[in-house]
């Protein structure tokens, strides 16, 4: 929101997450959402989903279209690399209610990183693992085809790799893509590094978090969910598209 519009009359930021059949999904990005309108209140927070879950993004659209007062919408992707659905879904809903902007995905960036390397620690990791020469991690995320995705993860994996301290991050796909987690564990055994743990880049659990964590040889750190750190970065990306020209925002900067 820009310095000389009050929250009141700000569009209103839609967060817009995958969809799951896992109960916790919804239920976490719900407390993620939360967390956004405690750190910006006055300003209309919504959440909506591609699929599966409710409210679906085209439902979330009407609702706000209705309301008159309301000068349209920001789409937040709840994801983390501009795949199919940052690229072809939301600007395709976006077309259809005037006045909606779509985002950028929400990595790669310092607050992811930061919200990964504090779900690490939680998990176990400490600055001791960070200096072993036989530690390592994987990062575990979603997939996708588009090349744009992939590198996008990758400088992830660098960054976060930075931040514990020069250790080995090996970018890893649940689908659509390689390396598989498995092949990213023995990428990393290869290579003398036993002591594996998993990070989970996902913002909730569900089928592709679950099955991540079941290959951790060690530590296997919990989906980001409602980390300070991923509410500030959906705040950060919903700015950046209201302070650009009045287009659609794909780029992830």
């Amino acid at each position: 929101m820009t310095p000389h519009e009050p929250p009141g009359h700000a569009p209103t930021l839609i967060a817009v997450g995958h969809g799951s059949r896992d109960p916790r999904a919804a239920a976490t990005l719900g407390l993620l959402v939360d967390r956004v309108r405690e750190l910006r209140p006055g300003l209309d927070v919504r959440l909506a989903h591609i699929e599966l879950n409710a409210p679906l993004l085209p439902d979330a659209l009407a609702d706000v279209r209705a309301a008159a007062s309301v000068p349209g919408a920001v789409l937040v992707p709840l994801l983390f690399a501009p795949g199919h659905h940052v690229k072809h879904d939301l600007p395709a809903a976006a077309a259809l209610a005037p006045g909606t902007r779509v985002a950028a995905p929400l990595g790669p960036h310092p607050l992811l990183v930061e919200a990964l390397a504090d779900r690490l620690a939680e998990a176990g990791w400490t600055a001791r693992d960070g200096a072993s020469r036989a530690t390592g991690v994987v990062l575990a995320a979603a997939g996708s085809r588009d090349p744009e995705s992939g590198a996008g993860t990758r400088r992830l994996a660098a960054l976060l790799g930075e931040r514990l301290g020069g250790v080995p991050v090996v970018a890893a796909y649940a689908s659509a893509t390689a390396p598989t987690v498995p092949e990213a564990l023995r990428a990393l055994a290869a290579r003398g590094r036993h002591r594996v743990a998993v990070a989970s880049c996902f913002t909730a659990p569900g089928l592709f978090a679950t099955r991540a964590a079941a290959h951790a040889p060690w530590i296997a750190s919990a989906p980001l969910g409602a980390h300070p750190a991923l509410a500030w970065l959906v705040l950060h990306r919903y700015e950046q598209a209201l302070s650009r020209a009045p287009r659609r925002e794909l780029a992830a900067t």
